[in-house]
């Protein structure tokens, strides 16, 4: 194959192989076209937006790769959030049901944790992304965090650290470059970079022993690539800047102390913890200043020309040296060369064939069935063959920017249905308002049980779920089980329950786990990877 080496490239090449773009299509369309043929951009990130059949994604992989090799440009990045669980950009067209970290994390056996990031590397390369942003490796010790949560492994920094590298290896054996995100942390915030800028009080000691612990583990492992966290950290940067734009942070620290030789990413500049505070132009120009390798913004044409012509500006007018474009172009270049970046077209057989090395599905409700984590019961469980069963299921919505409604629904009825239950399901909204309870009440009254599925995405139950609850636990001639499908500490929200058990997330196989436990089938082996409160406090 014929490399493209540094000295290929020019001024104007060079930078644009530090960005990283999105778009809005499911085919190569003029933004993304024009941004690789005259801004050289070395990297495209795909969204939902991206997603269509598995045969759509590599034509468009393909055909985007096409384009920078007419160019003569080494071939792109290929970019995708695919954590597993809530954050999962593709999962229709037989694409796997990857878990999410804290499904892993409660199941806390390494071996199934590497096996279901080697199934998920494995079909994203051969859909031609080779370049995956996972696994998030926050420590979430903030029940209140609105944006982690159930996408970090536990609150503790070694279970993350064990688990982070096990995915990051097995993500990388398969030919596609993985991140540890967020550094230095962003498991300890009750803001949402997507939305405002975080603040992280704690001195150093505290941050070396909790936050940076599984960062270290990540570099020992080999990662390729680290995403920085739109949050400010005092102790490692006086000023008022979060470490995407601290020079401290990720070139003292990161770069120098901790001695990490990979690329650094931002997370995307569009965000408003950045686009609120900081131009994006000008904070893009910090970024790069600060150390950052790979610059990524993910939606607007507008503000992805303007950051690429700031940062020529910039080298033009001798803020930003061309010897650090080099260094990070020369990084960028060897990660592609590493995993034969160049090799296309990605074809459907590839896809059709990836079932070949192992079996998939076995593992991933194996995963899943050994998650299920029952808090506690005062004799509600198991159900009996005779029960007749309501459940209350709220609508699945989008809660955070980085959400994916599952394309899997799968009716939580049913699944207790074919164990001989008999369940009746209704569906509410997931903030109901006070005339929606009132249905809901005058519903449950007529069933012996009810079983109430709570869904938020941080630690804080949305009003109206909560005060459901609370209703539903009155009756007095019905008994309440409340089911966590998606974040654990539901349960600080409704401290008169009597029964409440976790599944984590509320996509396909965690929802036909969780039938199988309420319905004794099944053992809940599952241990809470993190703490409720002081008296369930984790167990792994």
């Amino acid at each position: 194959m014929n490399t493209i080496q540094l000295s290929d490239l020019t001024l104007d090449q060079k930078i644009g192989q530090l960005f990283v773009c999105g778009f809005h299509t499911n085919v190569p369309n003029e933004h993304i076209t024009e941004l690789i043929e005259k801004y050289h951009v070395g990297g495209v990130i795909y969204f939902r937006r991206n997603i269509g059949t598995a045969r759509q994604i590599t034509d468009l992989s393909t055909g985007l790769q096409q384009i920078a090799q007419r160019q003569g440009l080494p071939p792109l990045l290929i970019a995708i959030d695919q954590e597993g669980g809530m954050v999962s950009r593709i999962d229709q067209d037989g694409m796997s049901l990857i878990p999410g970290n804290m499904t892993l994390g409660a199941v806390n056996d390494v071996a199934l944790t590497a096996a279901a990031s080697a199934i998920s590397a494995r079909e994203l390369r051969t859909l031609g992304i080779n370049l995956n942003f996972a696994p998030c490796v926050d420590v979430n010790n903030n029940p209140r965090n609105p944006v982690i949560g159930v996408r970090s492994y536990s609150e503790k920094p070694e279970v993350v650290a064990i688990h982070g590298a096990a995915a990051i290896q097995a993500i990388q054996q398969e030919y596609v470059a993985a991140t540890a995100k967020h550094f230095p942390g962003h498991g300890d915030t009750e803001v949402d970079s997507h939305y405002g800028l975080a603040s992280v009080p704690h001195d150093k000691l505290r941050l070396e022993q909790i936050e940076l612990l599984p960062f270290r583990s990540a570099i020992d492992a080999g990662v390729d690539v680290i995403m920085s966290a739109h949050v400010i950290f005092p102790a490692f940067e006086p000023e008022p800047i979060p470490a995407t734009l601290s020079r401290k942070v990720l070139t003292d620290l990161l770069r120098i102390e901790m001695g990490f030789e990979g690329l650094i990413v931002t997370d995307c500049l569009e965000m408003h913890a950045i686009a609120k505070h900081f131009p994006i132009p000008q904070a893009t120009v910090m970024a790069a200043q600060a150390g950052a390798d790979l610059l990524l913004v993910s939606h607007t044409l507008e503000h992805q020309i303007a950051a690429i012509e700031a940062v020529k500006e910039a080298v033009q007018q001798g803020q930003l040296s061309e010897a650090q474009i080099d260094a990070s172009v020369e990084r960028i270049l060897s990660l592609k060369a590493k995993h034969q970046m160049d090799a296309a077209p990605y074809t459907i057989e590839a896809w059709t064939q990836r079932l070949e090395p192992e079996p998939i599905e076995p593992v991933l409700r194996e995963i899943a069935e050994r998650s299920i984590t029952l808090v506690k019961d005062e004799g509600q469980l198991p159900l009996q063959l005779d029960d007749k069963v309501l459940i209350i299921w709220p609508q699945v919505t989008r809660l955070t920017e980085v959400d994916e409604p599952t394309g899997h629904d799968v009716s939580f009825a049913q699944a207790l249905n074919s164990y001989g239950i008999d369940a009746t399901q209704i569906t509410i909204d997931a903030r109901p308002e006070p005339e929606e309870i009132q249905q809901v009440l005058a519903e449950a009254i007529h069933y012996p049980k009810v079983i109430f599925a709570a869904y938020t995405s941080s630690g804080l139950l949305p009003l109206g779920q909560a005060e459901l609850a609370r209703q539903l636990s009155l009756l007095t001639d019905t008994a309440l089980i409340v089911a966590s499908v998606r974040n654990p500490y539901d349960m600080n929200d409704l401290p008169e329950i009597k029964t409440y058990i976790c599944s984590y997330e509320n996509r396909k196989y965690a929802v036909e786990a969780l039938a199988a436990v309420i319905a004794g089938v099944k053992p809940a082996v599952g241990k809470l990877p993190v703490s409720l409160n002081e008296q369930y406090q984790v167990q792994i």
